[in-house]
């Protein structure tokens, strides 16, 4: 079963860093592609990066990419987004979201992933 917990989310001014996590409680971590999404007030929810199982194979939105990394610990059952550069438009709610194992088409799609975190707050002042 996964169970993802976000953190390191907060108030922060433009141009400062990031670095959000997210801990899975399950077994099976190290078999899954996992992602990073955001929802701003108003607006769906988008996809920000994502990073295969085996961490070799990482992907980006154009909005971030430059400036964000995604990364993971398999042993440690962690993933990291790392944020510089922050704008005001990256505020937002960020979620993690762990595919069924193995995924490996799609994977900028909600609809790949089937386990939720409850969601962080970024908010980045002008």
């Amino acid at each position: 079963q996964v169970q993802l917990v976000e953190s390191g989310g907060g108030l922060v001014q433009a141009g400062n860093s990031l670095r959000l996590s997210c801990t899975d409680s399950g077994r099976t971590f190290d078999l899954r592609t996992m992602a990073w999404f955001r929802q701003a007030p108003g607006k769906e929810r988008d996809f920000v990066a994502h990073i295969t199982w085996t961490g070799r194979n990482t992907n980006y939105a154009d909005a971030v990419k430059g400036r964000f990394t995604i990364s993971r610990d398999n042993a440690g059952n962690t993933l990291y987004l790392q944020m510089n550069s922050l704008k005001p438009e990256d505020t937002a709610v960020y979620y993690c979201a762990a595919s069924p194992p193995y995924a490996t088409v799609d994977l900028a799609k909600r609809r790949t992933y089937n386990s939720w975190g409850q969601g962080t707050q970024v908010t980045v002042s002008s």
